[in-house]
């Protein structure tokens, strides 16, 4: 953006500023200017300042300018001080993803090290996803609000081993999907801000409360109609069930199978790509408006250090 365009006239016009105080201080280059332009009785008088010379106007106003120079300088710094503002919409805006955790800690979820696996690989996912907020349920025969939704990783990277399945009570040792599923959708509805709304099922078993087709529609209605959409990973050699393949689609989403680190990693890779971050037009904010004043600024240096070569008034 040019500094001599009708854009930047016309932001200078409606600047605001973040702490107008501050330009009470303007006070002083101004007294500096003032002060600067009137007087030259400063410098050591030498027999040759005694005799007659012919007036030279022009050069008297250019050294009197070089000596004004710095009072323009410390008033480009208390503008700037004063935190200058102007409104303008941002480019784009990250629209917020609320994503859900909901991870299987029954005793299955132990052999063949399929829980290190899927932590992992759960940890890799949420730091490509940087600016969303996650929230970590732990199931087995019930669930565990483990943690709410968040937008601190760290928050859920911490909570993973706590899925660990040999810390678990022996009460967690089932795996009920369906109760699972509905427990992450009332905590979705009740914390998730604006934005898309995943859950992200890891689980390793075949659901006791699903199953001959008698509850998967009702479990896939719910989530579509909620508007969130649900992945399914599946960590195990067996084949995905048809009822959450069934559940995963009626929502918009979709279930896959891995059995070693490389495919749990591609798939959530692979999630990454389906739901991507989306971005939107922002709406009209303040921001700092700096530009002109450090032009300013440094022009004024500039001409300081070509009056410091010798185009100056000399001290004798």
């Amino acid at each position: 953006m040019s500094l001599f365009s009708a854009e930047t006239w016309s932001q200078l016009a409606s600047m605001s500023f973040a702490r107008p105080w501050v330009l009470v201080l303007l006070a002083v280059p101004v007294l500096l200017l003032a002060w600067a332009w009137q007087h030259r009785s400063w410098g050591l008088a030498v027999p040759v300042d005694h005799r007659p010379h012919r007036r030279r106007p022009l050069l008297g106003a250019m050294l009197r300018g070089f000596e004004m120079v710095p009072a323009v300088l410390l008033a480009a710094a208390i503008v700037a001080m004063a935190g200058p503002q102007v409104l303008q919409r941002p480019e784009q805006q990250r629209v917020l993803s609320n994503i859900q955790i909901c991870f299987d800690v029954s005793g299955s979820m132990g052999v063949e090290d399929r829980y290190g696996m899927a932590s992992e690989a759960v940890e890799q996912f949420i730091d490509r996803r940087e600016g969303d907020a996650f929230g970590l349920t732990l199931f087995g025969s019930y669930q565990i609000r483990w943690t709410p939704l968040t937008r601190d990783r760290n928050a859920i990277r911490t909570g993973l081993p706590f899925a660990n399945p040999d810390f678990q009570p022996s009460h967690m040792s089932g795996t009920m999907i369906g109760g699972a599923l509905r427990f992450c959708m009332g905590t979705m509805q009740r914390e998730a801000l604006d934005g898309d709304k995943l859950i992200i099922l890891v689980s390793d078993g075949v659901s006791a409360d699903l199953g001959d087709g008698l509850a998967e529609g009702d479990v896939g209605s719910e989530l579509a109609a909620a508007g969130i959409v649900l992945y399914h990973v599946h960590v195990g050699t067996d084949e995905v069930a048809s009822e959450m393949r069934a559940i995963a689609r009626q929502t918009g989403g979709d279930s896959f199978i891995a059995t070693d680190r490389r495919g749990l990693g591609e798939i959530f890779a692979h999630i990454d790509r389906m739901q991507p971050a989306r971005f939107e037009p922002g709406g009209t904010v303040p921001m700092d408006f700096f530009g002109p004043f450090a032009a300013a600024a440094l022009a004024a240096l500039g001409l300081h250090m070509v009056g410091l070569l010798g185009i100056r008034v000399t001290p004798w």
